[in-house]
């Protein structure tokens, strides 16, 4: 069994900075791909970014590329986001994901993750 939790959602203004975290536990010896997906209001879900169980391979969806980081705390297992430079159009549900397979790349793909958190809300106003 895996669970997956999130935190640090909120209330923030435009161009200020947001880190989400995300805890990976249990049977995680079998996790090779963790990753942060969104879903803003009246959208489909889609992904953020991607970490392998290296830390070494991470990939960035254009929709945020440039303004995040994902990091990855091997001795906490905790998955971070770093957000920078939010947008209103960056409100939304962000999400932290896990699969026993490989990280899939150039689509990041919700269907191939099957474990999920109850997901964090982070508002952006101006």
């Amino acid at each position: 069994q895996v669970e997956v939790v999130e935190s640090g959602g909120g209330s923030v203004r435009t161009g200020e900075s947001r880190l989400l975290s995300c805890i990976v536990s249990g049977y995680t010896h079998s996790i090779q791909c963790r990753a942060w997906f969104r879903q803003r209001p009246g959208k489909d879900r889609e992904g953020v970014a991607i970490i392998d169980s290296s830390g070494a391979f991470k990939k960035y969806a254009n929709s945020m590329k440039g303004r995040v980081t994902i990091s990855h705390d091997f001795a906490k297992n905790i998955v971070y986001l770093q957000m920078n430079d939010l947008k209103p159009e960056d409100t939304a549900t962000y999400y932290c994901a896990a699969k026993t397979g490989p990280c899939g790349w150039p689509d990041i793909r919700a269907a191939e993750y099957g474990y999920w958190g109850q997901g964090t809300q982070v508002t952006v106003s101006d």
